[in-house]
């Protein structure tokens, strides 16, 4: 039987959720050792503001998983909206391999999308303006080019303000484009889809010019609860922590 891959997103890691973070850092100890593989998709950060911030718990976080890629296990770690910023730095640092907004992976024979999930979320035109000009290299220097004091401030500051935005918007707009799904699959040439960000857990089955495909949503961490999906050779099951 073959190691089983893992896959996780949404923990929104913050030095004011310590459960969360000792949660993280178990699963790294205990259920990562014994995987091939471990995906991140996304949003283990509440917020990051630059590979340079040594604010708790960002050097335990970055210990450990160096503690894990050096036993052999692969880590893929994959930028989310809240922690686009993560770069080659962290990466040195905990052996960790980033990923782009997508990935194609074989699954034990089945070739399968990741992606994070805010990308789907097509009816949210605000927030993909907002994506497309914070993902420039001219936004990206402007930003780490700051102090870190005034990142720290104005990183609060987005998260603020993203609270209220959300409020304004219905569930519908924050959920996945359907459409969009299906138009992203067909690109990348896969009928299986893994990615998080919509908070909105669940297995959905449909179909791509007739044929059958599966949009796995991760759910995401809390103070007292944790999931992670397993697949391991030709099944899958969400296990919890």
């Amino acid at each position: 039987m073959d190691k089983p891959i893992l896959f996780i997103s949404d923990l929104h890691i913050s030095l004011d959720k310590p459960d969360i973070t000792k949660r993280f850092l178990g699963f790294l100890q205990h259920q990562a050792t014994q995987a091939e593989a471990v995906y991140i998709l996304g949003d283990l950060f509440d917020a990051w503001i630059g590979d340079d911030d040594p604010t708790p718990p960002n050097k335990p976080i970055r210990n450990a998983l160096r503690k894990l890629t050096d036993t052999g296990v692969r880590v893929f770690l994959q930028p989310g909206n809240r922690d686009f910023l993560l770069a080659e730095r962290f990466a040195k640092e905990t052996g960790v391999v980033l990923l782009g907004d997508y990935e194609v992976i074989d699954l034990f024979g089945t070739p399968t999308l990741l992606t994070h999930g805010d990308l789907l979320c097509s009816d949210d035109i605000a927030y993909q303006a907002f994506r497309s000009k914070s993902r420039s290299p001219a936004w990206r220097d402007n930003v780490l080019s700051k102090p870190l004091l005034l990142r720290l401030l104005v990183a609060r500051w987005y998260r603020l303000r993203s609270h209220f935005h959300k409020r304004g918007k219905t569930m519908e707009i924050m959920d996945v484009n359907q459409a969009t799904v299906i138009d992203t699959l067909r690109e990348h040439g896969c009928y299986r889809l893994i990615h998080g960000h919509t908070h909105r857990p669940a297995v959905h089955d449909f179909y791509i010019d007739g044929q059958p495909a599966q949009r796995f949503v991760l759910n995401q961490w809390f103070k007292n609860h944790g999931e992670f999906l397993c697949w391991q050779d030709n099944a899958y099951k969400i296990e919890q922590i």
